[in-house]
């Protein structure tokens, strides 16, 4: 009779910020999504020219964005510190599209001692890790929060997260980027999913030739 500890643990989805520092942090999605939309538009060279001999070619990757809706809930984490519901959860979300205090003083002072050009805070590298053969850089493009459940002091308890990402390729990131890096191996291993395929007969689209 199998047991229920001889069923495996699911491996969860989740977003990784700042992979090779000593400030990394890993955020495990408590339920994996249900479904995931993907969408890749082809980077054509020429097409909205029509120059017909550029109708074949490539600029670069597709761009590939991910939209998924995640699901939080604090009756299934005994850990959360009641006091606070899946606040904590979802500020580390929201973290990731927020600069932070530190970086923002920063800019004010500069800015304030007449320094004419102030660089755009740089974020840390996101990564999102669906499996362990789909390991991608990302920059977060959406984030909608519906907050469902709150306690006496209006801590939320259960959200719905709904999360848009964009694939980082290497026309995104600086060559020798650890992200570019990521990249080529997400879309090396693309290249050996494409290469496991079984190939197809002309016959099964009702062709002898072509």
């Amino acid at each position: 009779m199998t047991r229920y500890l001889d069923i495996p643990k699911p491996v969860r989805a989740g977003i990784v910020v700042d992979p090779d520092q000593g400030t990394r942090r890993v955020i495990v999605m408590q339920f994996n999504p249900d479904t995931l939309e993907r969408s890749l538009a082809p980077q054509a060279s020429g097409a909205e020219q029509g120059d017909r001999t550029e109708a074949l070619r490539l600029k670069g990757p597709a761009i590939e964005t991910w939209r998924f809706t995640a699901e939080i809930d604090a009756t299934d984490q005994p850990e959360v510190p009641s006091e606070f519901g899946i606040h904590p959860q979802l500020a580390t979300l929201e973290m990731l599209v927020h600069p932070t205090t530190t970086q923002i003083n920063t800019n004010l002072r500069l800015a304030s001692l007449g320094t004419l050009e102030i660089t755009p805070v740089e974020t840390p590298l996101t990564l999102f890790v669906w499996g362990a053969k789909r390991v991608m850089p990302v920059r977060l493009t959406e984030l909608a929060i519906t907050e469902e459940a709150f306690d006496a002091d209006l801590n939320p308890y259960r959200a719905t997260v709904s999360i848009g990402l964009r694939v980082l390729s290497v026309n995104d990131l600086p060559a020798g980027h650890r992200g570019a890096d990521l990249y080529m191996a997400y879309l090396s291993q693309k290249e050996r999913f494409a290469g496991s395929a079984a190939p197809g007969r002309l016959e099964a689209l009702g062709l002898r030739n072509i």
